[in-house]
């Protein structure tokens, strides 16, 4: 066992947690940036 294993950074991390909230605030960046760009067009259109 290396010495990474032993002394873990955070031991009460749970790996689904993380993924969810990447994928959660990558999706609502991209959400966001949809509707600027559909305001924009129905505004100057």
């Amino acid at each position: 066992m290396n010495e990474f294993e032993q002394n873990p950074q955070s031991a009460h991390s749970n790996d689904v947690v993380d993924s969810i909230k990447g994928f959660a605030f990558s999706f609502l960046f991209f959400v966001i940036i949809f509707a600027i760009g559909v305001t924009i067009s129905v505004v100057t259109g």
